[in-house]
């Protein structure tokens, strides 16, 4: 295992290296981006981005409202095992294909050779509007942290016109860091980590120390509370409905583990480092993620109050420490959200430059800036998608929750379809396995799996607040619906004609073709010159 001291001599370390330079190139790619980062930093960008701290805090409301503590803690239990199960079949499949690309690269090395480019098409889309809504609603978040911290000392009046500023501040930032920073940002890595772990524990510790008083056991994981309108949802339709609805703050926290599978070509044993990097984050976060979450709920002291917060983590630090002592925690907050939003961009960026790279977006995003090694466009790309996916908060009291159920949705199907497709042609899948191989589990897995996938697929774009108008709409099924129609509808009507699926990078330009024209080389692979990558 590879860290930040690396006790590879330098001649293993020049034959893992070339070791995972020749895998690359058997899936077609020659080696462009830097392959600097070990287990530890491939495990840590996928724990940062999962980053517990970020989606408890941020959608702590919405679970209160949406079923309350009952329904935050048992649901955090279910979610945590059923997305273990999904990551067990992605690092198994991530472990035979280590590519940037990830979920689409997957679905067309999986499925047969008539489909394969079909369901490159349709994955890729739908993980594109996941990463988007991901980093969305992490930075987004963050602005609103920010936003709500500086009412606490000040006469600071936060409104949407000012938190969409400091939003845009935020994805700056990011951009940045992206652009000049690739070298630093395995260190900050490290930090990144060393806060979410020790320094998230460290804040659940203190917020129980201090506590004044504790609630008991039956309040933290029995009480049901149904704050989504009057009547609430309990009433209108079940309180089952509202409980399935409030588990969206735990599946929205553990989201985002594909970045360890789009880090792939930047980290060395990446058939070893990327699948256990995407089960070990998953993991640890479930471990972490209850901690944090308890030792908050128990830390509630008059449950009124706190559930009419305008942000709730907030709230129980002021009663456990005071004002002074509550801004001092929200800004490490703060800080580990920053850090959770940088790292989602930078797997955002990696995986829109591998979809440009196989002709699914523009192949003007098909480009590394040779001095800095990094992707520059596809980071601005994602900037700029990012921000505008959260301008309908203008208008929209639940637009935040809206881009994480859209987050959580579109990543969760792109997941979901390599791991159904492997499932399916479990034959084809298992001759291709790479070291990390779930054997007799493997089918099994695969099955609870996609289960769970449809299962949030419906959930999350059903209504949360009632009565249901302009400005309460939930317009997640709008968006989904909206990719869902446009890769379909464009897939029918012109993408076929030339987009192949994955191209042998290599392959074509030994025959050739000019891998950003995608007419050329749609009759390259119609003439059989070239293939997809399956």
């Amino acid at each position: 295992m590879a860290s930040t001291a690396d006790p590879e001599q330098p001649s293993q370390h020049n034959d893992v290296l070339e070791h995972d330079t020749a895998e690359l190139e058997g899936f077609g790619y020659k080696q462009e981006l830097r392959r600097d980062w070990g287990l530890m930093h491939n495990f840590g960008i996928s724990f940062s981005i999962i980053s517990v701290i970020t989606g408890i805090t941020t959608l702590f409301q919405y679970g209160l409202n949406t079923g309350g503590p009952g329904v935050m803690s048992v649901g955090w239990i279910v979610v945590s095992f059923f997305t273990f199960i999904v990551a067990l079949g992605m690092a198994e499949i991530v472990s035979a294909i280590p590519t940037s690309g990830g979920p689409y690269f997957w679905s067309a090395m999986l499925a047969p050779e008539k489909h394969s480019a079909f369901a490159s098409w349709i994955t890729g889309w739908f993980n594109l509007l996941g990463q988007v809504a991901v980093t969305t609603g992490i930075s987004f978040g963050c602005a609103g942290l920010i936003s709500t911290t500086a009412t606490v000392k000040s006469s600071y009046v936060a409104t949407p016109g000012k938190v969409i500023g400091i939003y845009a501040a935020i994805l700056v930032s990011h951009g940045v860091v992206n652009t000049f920073g690739v070298h630093v940002l395995r260190y900050l890595n490290n930090t990144s980590i060393l806060l979410h772990s020790v320094g998230v524990t460290a804040i659940a510790i203190a917020v129980l120390a201090k506590a004044p008083t504790h609630q008991s056991a039956k309040f933290v994981f029995a009480t049901f509370y149904d704050g989504t309108g009057d009547p609430g949802w309990s009433v209108r339709a079940s309180p089952a409905y509202v409980a399935v609805c409030g588990v969206l703050m735990s599946q929205y926290t553990i989201t985002g583990f594909d970045a360890s599978a789009h880090l792939s070509e930047e980290t060395r044993k990446a058939s070893w480092s990327a699948p256990l990097g995407v089960i070990s984050s998953v993991g640890f976060s479930a471990i972490f993620g209850f901690f944090v979450l308890v030792a908050f709920l128990f830390s509630i002291q008059d449950f009124d109050t706190v559930v009419g917060a305008t942000q709730p983590v907030l709230q129980i630090f002021i009663d456990c420490f005071g004002d002074d002592g509550a801004v001092v925690l929200m800004c490490l907050v703060i800080i580990c959200v920053w850090h959770c939003g940088l790292f989602s961009m930078t797997s955002n960026s990696r995986m829109m430059f591998a979809f440009s790279r196989d002709g699914g977006i523009p192949n003007f995003f098909n480009h590394v800036d040779l001095k800095f090694r990094s992707p520059i466009r596809t980071v601005w790309l994602a900037a700029t998608l990012s921000f505008c996916l959260a301008l309908p908060s203008l208008g929209s009291s639940v637009a935040f929750s809206a881009a994480t159920s859209i987050a959580t949705i579109g990543l969760y199907i792109s997941y979901g379809i390599p791991i159904f497709i492997g499932l399916i042609y479990h034959r084809e899948f298992t001759a291709r396995k790479g070291p990390f191989n779930l054997g007799v589990f493997s089918r099994p897995i695969a099955f609870v799996g996609c289960c769970w996938i449809m299962f949030l697929t419906v959930v999350f774009c059903l209504p949360t607040a009632n009565p249901v108008s302009s400005q309460t709409l939930n317009y997640t099924v709008v968006a989904v619906g909206i990719i869902a129609v446009f890769s379909v509808g464009s897939w029918v009507i012109w993408a076929h004609r030339w987009f192949v699926g994955p191209v042998k990078e290599i392959a074509a330009e030994e025959a050739g073709v000019d891998i950003n024209d995608p007419a050329a080389l749609a009759q390259a692979e119609k003439e059989g010159r070239i293939n997809v990558s399956n």
